[in-house]
């Protein structure tokens, strides 16, 4: 995976929330939970797996709204913040963080109801053998994110600590069929980049974020969308 070292490191992880979650990145935030949300819900009472779940920013989420829910990293420092944010919570559901590589998951066949893997695709070295393993552990449903290559990102993706590996649709169609998981959904979003909501206050990124969804809104402004939210299911045996 892309940016080990970088992503394990202590100051990263403490760091890593508030330089992407707060000011502008607020709304980058509640985007992603949200598609998330629509994605799964309900959730209660479901076995779900977070794969680089980091600072447990989903996890957490899900196990509030009952769900049974394991977050693993590679990161023992992101994994510390997880467990940071979860003292003194009351949880409806399960919780529990656990470290380990996404492309040997320690589970046996069809142990979650879902599995989801948001910011984390862009950093995966092999994303066929990730996606197997991830429909693998999977009875059920699918769910992640991808870095679009006619996005605004591809201008300074270069330039990123870690770098990404950017998709079009016809590459996530093809890791798909590989993977024998079914596309329900897939979601654009966010013509402006990452980095400047997260550069500027929250109450001057509103506006822009408005404007931004209402020009996303049409289907030629999608194929310049920066990220992709892609719900699947599982194959059934029968529709092999």
């Amino acid at each position: 995976m892309k940016g080990q070292e970088w992503y394990q490191a202590d100051d990263v992880a403490q760091e890593y929330d508030d330089k992407r979650f707060s000011r502008g990145g607020q709304l980058i935030d509640r985007r992603e939970k949200e598609a998330v949300l629509d994605a799964i819900m309900p959730v209660e009472g479901q076995n779900v797996l977070e794969i680089a779940c980091g600072t447990g920013r989903f996890t957490v989420m899900l196990a509030e709204r009952g769900a049974d829910v394991v977050g693993l990293d590679i990161s023992a420092a992101m994994l510390q913040q997880g467990r940071q944010k979860v003292q003194n919570t009351d949880l409806a559901g399960t919780l529990e963080f656990l470290r380990g590589d996404a492309g040997r998951l320690p589970f046996p066949d069809d142990h979650f109801d879902i599995v989801i893997a948001m910011r984390f695709f862009h950093l995966a070295d092999d994303p066929e053998a990730f996606l197997g393993e991830m429909r693998r552990v999977s009875s059920d449903q699918v769910v992640f994110d991808t870095f679009n290559r006619f996005s605004a990102r591809s201008v300074y993706n270069w330039a990123l600590p870690m770098g990404s590996r950017l998709y079009s649709k016809s590459e996530v169609a093809t890791l798909l069929a590989k993977t024998d998981l079914t596309l329900v959904d897939v979601e654009d979003d966010f013509l402006a980049p990452y980095g400047l909501y997260r550069s500027i206050p929250n109450g001057l990124a509103s506006p822009i974020r408005r404007l931004d969804t209402a020009i996303g809104g049409h289907p030629i402004t999608d194929h310049f969308a920066s990220v992709s939210y892609w719900n699947t299911r599982v194959r059934s045996p029968a529709s092999n």
